[in-house]
């Protein structure tokens, strides 16, 4: 093997294992069968892989907003009793953990992912929980049946991702519709159900990542829709350093 063959197969290689290391999926997280974690030990968050999970819970209360974890796997449960069950009943690609998210308007709490250091990160997979999918598809005390009862309303239902600086300045928004029910033919509407990759390369390097909501379905004290999504399998691109060091590898072997 001719020295140039050797140093392409060691860029392939250190490239894969990087981005392997680097992948959050929340299997380093510890759960008891069919539980979850929602920051009742007041810790703040918890950490997976190279990130961290920004969470808020109010003992008095017993309530949570930011960032919880879970592998439950019931996908029937509705309304609130169901709010950390992804819809999917399992992580991304059938692994056991996820996250699930929710927004809290009433505390200014909204699902913070911090990184280890700015980084493009390549996209990550998202779903619904179980109290947001059935509040949607059937309504609830609090929120309508998506696409009313004519099934004609264009009803929807969108999490937006912000990505920020170093400095926390907003570097770039990108719009995902969780839910959607715009469509002239009715037979296009959906409502999220199954795990679907979101490319987030057009935020540039970032050092934290925000999600918040709006739907169609707003009242007098705002969004209806539970603010709820679930998250699964973070996959931030290969260190820039890694790149650049691998590139001087391959100009040496040039020279040479």
């Amino acid at each position: 093997m001719s020295l140039r063959s050797l140093i392409y197969m060691t860029v392939i290689l250190m490239i894969a294992s990087s981005a392997a290391a680097s992948i959050i999926d929340f299997e380093d997280l510890t759960l008891s069968p069919e539980s979850y974690w929602n920051g009742s030990d007041e810790s703040g968050g918890f950490s997976s892989g190279i990130a961290y999970f920004e969470n808020y819970y109010d003992p008095g209360f017993g309530s949570w907003a930011g960032f919880a974890y879970s592998n439950i796997t019931d996908t029937v449960l509705q309304g609130w009793g169901g709010q950390y069950n992804a819809i999917t009943g399992s992580g991304q690609a059938g692994s056991a953990n996820y996250a699930v998210g929710y927004l809290d308007n009433f505390n200014s709490v909204t699902p913070t992912i911090q990184l280890d250091q700015s980084r493009v990160v390549d996209s990550v997979y998202v779903t619904n929980n179980n109290y947001a999918y059935y509040s949607m598809l059937n309504g609830d005390a609090f929120a309508k049946k998506f696409g009313g009862v004519s099934g004609d309303d264009p009803d929807w239902f969108l999490l937006t991702i912000t990505g920020k600086d170093q400095a926390e300045t907003e570097v770039g928004t990108l719009d995902f519709y969780l839910a959607d029910f715009r469509f002239a033919n009715n037979d296009l509407d959906y409502i999220l159900d199954g795990w679907t990759q979101v490319d987030l390369t057009s935020l540039g390097a970032v050092k934290s990542l925000e999600f918040s909501f709006s739907s169609s379905d707003v009242g007098e004290f705002g969004m209806n829709t539970p603010s709820y999504f679930a998250l699964d399998t973070i996959i931030p691109e290969p260190s820039s350093m890694i790149l650049l060091g691998l590139g001087g590898l391959l100009l040496k072997s040039r020279k040479r």
